[in-house]
């Protein structure tokens, strides 16, 4: 699609702009560069490149590929966004082999439901079931 493609070989991903975009992102702001890249290796991981190989997206799923997944780290480089890499991105996910027949594939998105929705996600209907625990704070230094 307009040139660009998706991988799942870890050995393509551009760690360092990866963990740059999710390093400085409101949901895993300072993460410790050993946390992040333990859990890319823990993951299904989804690179999205333009024709010149750069790395314009990812995202990851966390998953045991049987009977649950977790969408996770999103992003589409600002350079990038309208070109329609955010949708190339969940056809692959929710094409990808290991992903098909799961109970629940969940995510979390303070800003994307419209997009997710195209591909079959949805609020929760019974959000009582759920439970968490949240630490929001997790990677915040503190000053010394």
């Amino acid at each position: 699609m307009n040139g660009f493609k998706i991988s799942t070989n870890f050995e393509d991903l551009d760690i360092n702009l990866v963990y740059s975009f999710i390093s400085n992102s409101y949901w895993a702001k300072n993460i410790p560069f050993e946390v992040f890249e333990r859990s890319l290796k823990n993951s299904l991981v989804f690179g999205a490149y333009g024709s010149n190989d750069e790395q314009a997206g990812f995202a990851r799923v966390i998953t045991d590929k049987a009977t649950f997944a977790y969408l996770s780290d999103v992003f589409v480089l600002e350079n990038y966004r309208g070109l329609g890499i955010s949708k190339l991105l969940m056809e692959a996910i929710c094409q990808h082999g290991e992903l098909q027949g799961l109970r629940r594939f969940m995510l979390a998105t303070s800003d994307a439901h419209g997009l997710y929705a195209q591909f079959g996600f949805q609020s929760v209907a019974n959000p009582e079931i759920l439970m968490q625990v949240w630490q929001p704070f997790v990677y915040k230094q503190t000053c010394k």
